[in-house]
């Protein structure tokens, strides 16, 4: 007699498929983990991610190029489509380089220690931590806003990435144009449009000038500037047609700090002030139809708009078509170098002076010696 063929009855069924499904979960959940926290018991490794409560950003580990040769620690957006947009690195100039396995955690003393599966040390942080604070059950979490906060069990913020800018501005971002207490903040771009280790542009408050004015360098020369700010100003605009949606761009003084910092209300899409390999300052508006960001607006914006392209009492005028540099109020061109003006009028002394408007974007004042 044939021996009888059982078949498993639909409970039998969903029973024997409970163990495998766990074990699948129990395994992609131990390769990726996608919490927003970091703990002293659960540190970071190679496969993880941290993703803000929100979905709006990413850290984890990251390779510029498909050849994986380096890898970095960074924040990148996680909502958006297409390839990752790199807001902030911690090794930008020490990548860590395949074979070796790498690994984010908080020490004992609350720092939080990159390193590789050769125990070094290829980054830390310096928390703030004082005397008579205990940093038992610190935990490091990353915010919808981009920042990767280092914080103690009592609530304290010890430590945050947006102190520590690479080339991005992200909204509500602080960026120390002064400050008299310690370092005023720095953008440094990318190398490469694939290398993000520091180049050769900066951006910075002017450390050489007691006006308060953000200014771009090349290595140590002055590359671009922007107009000196009075320390009071607070500008916004509308973007796209929707009245309800505003970009404020604000100067703000406070004493012996002053920022400069940028805010976007609910509803608009992902906004950033970034300092590309070029030297350019541009700030970006992600456009959900073309999946690209959209550039609304740059600085240098033409070759005249580069510092000292334009000579003596001449200026850049960005309204024309095609920008150029044109002479001040009384004065005229150099023979035929436009680049550089001379009076019209011999300077004489005892006579009158006053100011004359520069008109443009922004109205910028020039003292010259006006005949009575």
């Amino acid at each position: 007699m044939p021996p009888t063929l059982r078949y498993p009855s639909k409970k039998t069924k969903k029973a024997a498929l409970i163990p495998v499904f766990v074990s699948i979960f129990l395994f992609l959940s131990s390769f990726c983990k996608s919490d927003d926290q970091l703990t002293h018991a659960k540190p970071l490794i190679q496969g993880d991610i941290l993703i803000s409560k929100g979905g709006y950003f990413a850290l984890g580990f990251f390779s510029p190029t498909s050849s994986n040769n380096s890898f970095y620690l960074g924040i990148w957006y996680h909502n958006l489509p297409g390839s990752r947009t790199i807001v902030w690195i911690a090794n930008r100039d020490n990548p860590i380089t395949t074979p070796s396995s790498r690994m984010l955690t908080i020490t004992n003393s609350s720092d939080l220690v990159l390193s590789d599966s050769e125990g070094r040390n290829i980054w830390m942080t310096t928390s703030n931590i004082t005397a008579g604070l205990d940093g038992v059950g610190a935990y490091a979490v990353l915010l919808n806003s981009g920042n990767f906060v280092l914080r103690l069990a009592n609530g304290m913020d010890i430590w945050q990435s947006f102190d520590h800018p690479t080339d991005t501005l992200l909204p509500t971002m602080r960026f120390l144009v002064s400050y008299k207490a310690k370092v005023v903040g720095r953008l440094v771009a990318w190398k490469g449009q694939d290398d993000p280790s520091s180049g050769d542009f900066s951006c910075s408050g002017d450390p050489s000038s007691p006006t308060l004015q953000r200014l771009i360098l090349h290595g140590t020369v002055p590359y671009c500037r922007s107009n000196v700010l009075n320390g009071v100003s607070v500008s916004g605009g509308t973007y796209l047609s929707n009245t309800s949606s505003i970009v404020y761009e604000m100067a703000i003084n406070v004493g012996d700090e002053f920022y400069f910092m940028f805010t976007v209300s609910d509803g608009l899409p992902a906004m950033r002030f970034m300092l590309d390999y070029t030297g350019t300052v541009r700030s970006l508006s992600w456009n959900y139809q073309l999946l690209s960001w959209k550039v609304i607006s740059e600085r240098p914006k033409a070759s005249c708009d580069i510092y000292g392209w334009c000579g003596s009492f001449s200026y850049c005028d960005l309204t024309d078509t095609i920008p150029t540099c044109k002479c001040l109020d009384g004065f005229e061109p150099d023979n035929l170098n436009f680049s550089n003006c001379r009076r019209t009028q011999e300077l004489k002394c005892g006579k009158q002076s006053k100011f004359v408007t520069l008109p443009g974007p922004v109205s910028v004042q020039k003292l010259t010696q006006q005949d009575a």
